[in-house]
């Protein structure tokens, strides 16, 4: 079984990418979406959204990171891939999952699924021109009202050279409401000859082992769950328990290292209360933490409330 960690857009950046796969149990990454409208990016931007180019794709602990593409020109898509491979993506994989207002007003993500034959032209483009020996991916949904074309949008990726599909088990309109429709992926993965892998509502072992079970895939794919416990990946795979409180903290405290440096010093303490957010659905201690540095605002002092609350949870183990 593969795990492979999620494309959260503002959620899971590079920082974000190297301490989960630090953990281990990860066994591949995507990147946050580079939008693509109507030009060829600089090289910039692509080594800005994956800083693990410069470490031929991988990040620190040897995590292979995919940058993931978004937008609703072929051509354009297609230049875009040839230019990411070359600064050294281990592939491409492309976006037609975003549910956001603003990204599908746009015609990118999620609203495409209503176009199964856009879905093709896309994927038919950007296969050929990525080097053969990269694989090409996409991420998508159900659909995007309902469930009509879920069948018909990924034969027409797999037609279109998809090496392989993550099928977030939801529509548009159903968001990251319970349930997530397992079966449907089962009904995706015998309809298409491309592997298939299992995604949404996955938060322990048991929930992941009844994935596998309904949708039939061998591979899962974690987005919210992997923030809500870290080591899930390996929780999943049996390597490890699941992460302590106290151990948490500790880990809550070392993003603290990686993020006040430069200028996302000026969003840490935001970017704790949001990832707080997550954990809290999985930890019951999270809620009053969160409820403690909800109006803090400055970085010395949330690393200063991060650092009692460590202290209390030592001393409660």
């Amino acid at each position: 079984m593969r795990i492979i960690l999620a494309p959260m857009e503002g959620v899971i950046d590079h920082i974000m990418r190297d301490l989960l796969t630090q953990l281990g149990g990860i066994d591949l990454c995507m990147t946050e979406f580079v939008r693509i409208v109507d030009q060829k990016l600089p090289d910039r931007v692509f080594y800005r959204l994956s800083p693990e180019l410069y470490e031929q794709g991988k990040t620190p602990s040897g995590t292979s990171v995919r940058i993931q593409l978004l937008g609703q020109d072929p051509d354009w898509l297609a230049e875009n891939a040839a230019v990411a491979t070359r600064l050294g993506s281990p592939g491409i994989d492309l976006n037609f999952g975003c549910p956001a207002k603003l990204v599908n007003k746009n015609k990118g993500g999620a609203i495409l699924l209503r176009e199964p034959e856009t879905l093709y032209k896309i994927m038919k483009s950007v296969r050929e021109a990525v080097p053969a020996h990269l694989p090409t991916t996409a991420k998508m949904r159900l659909g995007f009202e309902d469930k009509t074309l879920a069948i018909e949008n990924a034969q027409a990726l797999a037609e279109g050279g998809a090496t392989e599909i993550a099928v977030h088990a939801r529509t548009k309109t159903e968001g990251y409401k319970p349930p997530a429709y397992w079966p449907w992926i089962a009904k995706i993965k015998q309809s298409v000859e491309c592997n298939v892998i299992a995604n949404g509502e996955i938060w322990d072992p048991v929930n992941a082992k009844q994935c596998l079970k309904e949708s039939t895939c061998n591979d899962l794919m974690l987005g919210r769950g992997a923030l809500a416990t870290p080591n899930l990946a390996s929780w999943i795979k049996g390597t490890q328990e699941k992460m302590p409180w106290s151990e948490l903290m500790t880990f809550l405290i070392r993003y603290s290292n990686y993020q006040v440096e430069g200028d996302k010093g000026l969003y840490y303490s935001n970017r704790i209360k949001q990832w707080l957010v997550y954990i809290r659905l999985q930890y019951p201690q999270a809620q009053s933490l969160f409820q403690s540095v909800r109006t803090i605002r400055k970085t010395p002092d949330m690393i200063n409330a991060l650092k009692a609350a460590q202290i209390v949870s030592q001393t409660a183990k």
